[in-house]
């Protein structure tokens, strides 16, 4: 057994991983362009409407509407889906605070459904058992890159006439039975901040995916403070209250730049998650992520989890031997569920009230959804990126298996 770098062994990594530009002059033209149209305002300019066209045409659908983040995406799905006060949104406790601040904003009331243990992603089990007279729709989080249960959940929605809201800002072109997710919900959330795939800085793209020309109009809208400018009105008598979320020329640029890319980056992290999962299978002390048969996952990051019992470390120590050789790494994913934070624990959307929570009196409890946080208590997330080498795959599984198999009780 090799002596842990820990302990004074020998180092699995002592180099930096691949690292490359993500920005080049592809993006640089397309900036360029968008300032010599003498607008950066997206109705009067190319590059968003650009963006959106080569956005269609990757994803199959036929309407999108850009956004200023995925946060803003999230909401305008949300209000696209009549989601109002009162209601109540289901998603997953694993997820960032932007999959929620759209349902707070509708003052519609969050609740979460429990995950599978294997996937990581919601159960739908779990979502149709929080299911209430009050719920209006579903926000289905596929969580770094790997897509949940859809059929499931599509059963689950069309049984009780909700409406799905699919956060896809961590699975860009994953793959779900031959469909990208995004396309399969009612609406597909996507991101483009700095940290997803493919950036654009901050942006985002909402997937309308009906047929209903009338639905995408409504979107469109509900993204542009209820302003009909798709139809070409130009007369600003709203009926009802909608946020600023455009996105701008300079982003639609970058977009168009960075779509040329989406693929590449894709394929590349796809190859590179289920060749650490092939590698670590079998591997004493360690679940690597489940992806269910048929789908594909393009691996925002890589999560595994630690079997403790088969361990004789805790993750703390687990993950500083890791790190000792030459392996970045971070326990769990978020340091615990979305609901233990102090906005759901004191019931504070905004200062000084409870709104909207005690529409129905709603209370947030350690144990609401047992497995998620134990999953968060467990798991370990190393990065991946379309940079990183064979080679730099090949040293992340042997520096996991090196200190699972120092660990081992076996």
């Amino acid at each position: 057994m090799e002596l842990l770098a820990l302990h004074g062994g020998r180092p699995t990594r002592t180099e930096p991983f691949g690292s490359g530009k993500r920005f080049g002059e592809e993006e640089a033209k397309e900036l360029l362009e968008a300032l010599e149209q003498n607008t950066l305002f997206y109705y009067f300019g190319g590059k968003v409407n650009a963006f959106l066209s080569d956005f269609n045409k990757i994803y199959g659908t036929k309407y999108s509407v850009a956004t200023s983040s995925g946060t803003a995406a999230i909401h305008v799905a949300l209000g696209a889906a009549g989601v109002t006060v009162g209601d109540e949104v289901i998603t997953s406790p694993i997820t960032d605070q932007g999959t929620l601040i759209g349902i707070l904003y509708q003052n519609a009331i969050p609740v979460f459904a429990d995950v599978d243990p294997h996937t990581y992603n919601m159960d739908p089990t779990s979502i149709e058992a929080k299911i209430t007279e009050r719920t209006k729709a579903i926000v289905v989080v596929h969580l770094a890159g790997n897509p949940a249960d859809m059929d499931a959940i599509m059963a689950v929605a069309k049984k009780h006439r909700i409406k799905v809201i699919e956060d896809c800002a961590q699975s860009y072109l994953s793959q779900y039975k031959g469909k990208y997710v995004g396309t399969i919900g009612d609406y597909g959330c996507f991101s483009t901040n700095d940290f997803k795939h493919i950036s654009t800085g901050d942006g985002g793209i909402v997937t309308i995916n009906s047929e209903d020309e009338e639905d995408y109009h409504f979107t469109h809208a509900f993204a542009d403070k209820n302003y009909r400018r798709d139809r070409g009105e130009t007369y600003r008598d709203v009926e009802m209250l909608a946020p600023n979320y455009r996105m701008t020329e300079l982003q639609g640029a970058v977009g168009v730049a960075q779509l040329k890319k989406l693929r590449w980056i894709c394929e590349t992290r796809t190859r590179h998650g289920d060749r650490i999962s092939e590698g670590l299978s079998g591997v004493p002390g360690i679940a690597v992520p489940k992806v269910q048969e048929g789908c594909a996952s393009t691996y925002f990051s890589y999560m595994l989890r630690l079997n403790g019992e088969e361990l004789t470390c805790t993750r703390a120590e687990f993950c500083q031997a890791l790190d000792a050789e030459g392996i970045p790494n971070m326990p769990g994913y978020i340091p615990d569920v979305v609901y233990m934070t102090r906005l759901f624990q004191n019931r504070t959307a905004y200062p000084g009230s409870h709104f909207p929570f005690d529409l129905n009196g709603t209370t947030y409890e350690r144990g609401l959804c047992p497995i998620a946080e134990q999953v968060l208590q467990t798991s370990v997330s190393i990065g991946i990126s379309e940079f990183y080498s064979e080679r730099d795959i090949e040293d992340i599984i042997t520096g996991v298996r090196k200190v699972a198999l120092y660990y081992s009780k076996r």
